[in-house]
């Protein structure tokens, strides 16, 4: 057989997509709408945003009653100027302690119940609505009542006590452990997750319901396998599940950071809406913007930190 017969062998026949180029094509028709959304709607905002934050928009009347608008580029005057704003820094640092901590607290908590809800027991649906209904109601008036209390303020619920008291303070788990080797570092951050417990539950919705379908997605053969070649339930959550799941620790893990920035409570989105954007607009959305990179950034390292950590299993 010639080489020129071996070409015409190798060429695809017309009409006829593979596969993964039909899959492929689903795909784009399943996002088309958002493409289409955002190429129409969110770019031209976007666009405006980024051009608002480079220049003043006064608007002012006339001695005749007219109204009439007054640019005034400024070029990059705000961006250098919210370096300046101490206020807008400090929220910025504790923005990010803050998920420090709430980051694994949520990620671990999650995971942690999406294990046992994965069992087989009776009322096992009940459950999982149980711990999803808190993502429905966050909505309304328990997202106020949260990010009231987050800020500090008191609410008089009847009883004489405010809702802002903590449940226990670092003294109480000095105490505690004060016969072991734990660092402080370590007390503080349990007093954070016992004090948050009602927040930590309250963002773990959608996490664990995104474990669930990755544990479900573990075929049951191989927890089989396992239990014959002995394995305690030990060792086949630490070589099994976990290294199953990991793609799923890093969706949430991602999820969980941009959510945490973004939310209602967030301290640096309340302190440029609420105190920066009334009276200095421009300023407020320069802030916004190195806010968005600042989070892009740490959104970025997080995911190339665990993603090289992490185990896809081949389909091949």
């Amino acid at each position: 057989m010639t080489n020129t017969q071996n070409a015409k062998l190798k060429l695809p026949r017309l009409g006829k997509a593979s596969l993964a180029e039909r899959k492929a094509r689903k795909g784009w028709l399943f996002v088309l709408p958002f493409v289409i959304g955002f190429l129409l709607i969110y770019l031209p905002i976007i666009i405006d945003s980024i051009s608002f934050s480079f220049m003043s928009i006064d608007i002012k009347t006339n001695s005749e009653g007219e109204s009439y608008t007054v640019v005034v580029q400024h070029g990059l005057e705000y961006y250098k100027k919210l370096f300046d704003d101490d206020d807008f820094l400090k929220k910025l640092l504790d923005g990010v302690l803050q998920l420090l901590w709430e980051v694994p607290a949520v990620v671990i908590f999650s995971l942690f119940v999406a294990v046992i809800l994965n069992q087989k027991m009776l009322g096992r649906a009940v459950f999982r609505a149980i711990f999803f209904v808190p993502v429905i109601l966050s909505t309304g008036l328990l997202e106020t009542l949260t990010a009231s209390k987050l800020s500090g303020e008191d609410i008089d619920d009847g009883s004489g006590e405010s809702a802002a008291d903590e449940f226990i303070s670092v003294m109480d788990v000095q105490t505690l452990f004060s016969t072991m080797a734990v660092g402080r570092e370590l007390v503080v951050f349990i007093v954070k997750l016992v004090n948050n417990v009602y927040s930590i539950i309250n963002y773990s919705g959608v996490q664990m319901l995104i474990f669930l379908a990755g544990l479900q997605s573990i075929s049951p053969a191989i927890y089989e396998a396992a239990r014959i070649d002995g394995a305690s339930a030990w060792e086949t959550f630490w070589k099994i599940t976990f290294p199953m799941i990991s793609p799923m620790i890093l969706v949430n893990g991602i999820y969980t950071i941009i959510d945490s920035f973004t939310r209602q409570n967030n301290v640096v989105m309340q302190y440029i809406a609420d105190d920066v954007y009334p009276t200095q607009k421009s300023l407020a959305t320069a802030e916004y913007w190195v806010y968005f990179l600042i989070v892009f950034a740490i959104v970025a390292a997080f995911a190339g930190i665990v993603s090289a950590y992490v185990f896809y299993q081949r389909r091949d």
